[in-house]
């Protein structure tokens, strides 16, 4: 398994780099740049491009809504180059609350929205003339103008990443993606998220072998399960506002999610209480179970046996959130997880233990553990 992480420019520029220029001397594969309502993710990437030599950076996510797609093409061919070739581009439709709410744009047809724009992109990278009528996007508007090319040079291998919860948008990363950002993942539950993602592949005539499986998850690496036991419950909250406070009256993701994957009623009580104010009394549904389930927190043993678990249910890349307060706790967490990760991908190469057999359509592939 490749090692991630995910950074935001939210508060100390400083801190941010630092974490992540200490994060690929430490040998991290992958530092993905989200913007969500804080800092955009192109202007850090070509910083970061500037500053690293080794690491893979991707936009963590690009919303499609707030760019047209040949302004997304424009910064991805851009980073591309700056990074020599390292840039990685990750696409998500957001949701109403950060489209609506901050950008003051429709947040409609999502699926129909992500997979036009992917089209676009797709011309754009080729060096094409763009020339697109679709339901949403239509390039050039009208007749009056004709159909352009980027001057810069085409470069169609940047792989695109699609953010995705939903069975419709998973489906269609697999048909059309390179990779899928994914997350409230639980692996005991993840045929709720690969039935999808399979059907997506089939579909295209593709395996799993096509499409770059990464998901994210808080690592917290602590001592004794005392420690352990106090940080799962500081996390409650923060797990009660994903369920209850993330999308908008009608649309939570994150919610449909948890739902999906075994705990429907307590996501809906949660959200309930959410939205009448009741803010302590849905953190207070939230069980250990629901935050261990979908996070890397524990002792050593505790998370290599989750990250063996996350192996063999068919994760490519895991994208670490280190715990901490300060940058160097932070940088704790993450270089104890790239440590256990290490020796994980080594017991694989070296062939221990019994296969594990795993299959994606017509094909299977042989892990061990």
């Amino acid at each position: 398994m490749r090692s991630a992480t995910t950074v935001e420019v939210s508060g100390s520029r400083s801190e941010t780099i630092d974490f992540v220029l200490e994060a690929e001397r430490l040998g991290l594969d992958v530092c993905w740049v989200a913007e969500a309502w804080g800092s955009d993710a192109p202007s850090v990437l070509g910083y970061l491009a500037a500053r690293t030599d080794r690491m893979s950076l991707g936009s963590g996510i690009i919303q499609i809504g707030t760019r047209t797609p040949v302004a997304i093409a424009q910064a991805a061919l851009t980073l591309a180059d700056l990074s020599d070739g390292r840039f990685l581009l990750g696409l998500g439709a957001s949701g109403p609350q950060v489209i609506s709410g901050l950008h003051g744009l429709p947040f409609d047809r999502p699926l129909r929205r992500m997979q036009e724009n992917i089209d676009v992109i797709r011309q754009v990278f080729a060096g094409e003339k763009v020339n697109y009528h679709g339901d949403i996007i239509t390039i050039p508007a009208d007749d009056s103008t004709r159909p352009m090319r980027l001057s810069m040079a085409p470069n169609d291998g940047i792989p695109i990443y699609l953010a995705a919860l939903s069975p419709k948008m998973l489906q269609l990363t697999g048909a059309v993606a390179d990779g899928w950002l994914g997350t409230s993942f639980v692996p005991e539950g993840s045929s709720a998220y690969f039935e999808h993602l399979d059907a997506g592949l089939a579909s295209a005539g593709r395996t799993r072998a096509d499409l770059d499986v990464c998901q994210g998850a808080e690592i917290a690496i602590f001592d004794d399960e005392d420690a352990m036991t106090r940080h799962i419950a500081g996390r409650k909250a923060e797990l009660a506002f994903s369920l209850g406070g993330m999308g908008s009256a009608s649309t939570n993701f994150y919610n449909a999610a948890y739902s999906r994957q075994g705990w429907a009623e307590v996501a809906g009580q949660v959200r309930t209480r959410w939205q009448a104010g009741d803010r302590r009394g849905a953190a207070e549904l939230i069980t250990d179970d629901m935050v261990l389930a979908t996070t890397l927190i524990g002792t050593r043993e505790i998370v290599a046996r989750r990250l063996r678990v996350w192996r063999d249910a068919g994760v490519d890349t895991v994208r670490m959130y280190p715990a901490g307060e300060t940058t160097t706790q932070k940088l704790d967490n993450l270089a104890h997880g790239l440590e256990l990760l290490g020796e994980i991908n080594a017991e694989a190469t070296a062939g221990l233990g019994d296969p594990i057999v795993r299959s994606s359509g017509d094909t299977c592939t042989t892990r061990y553990e």
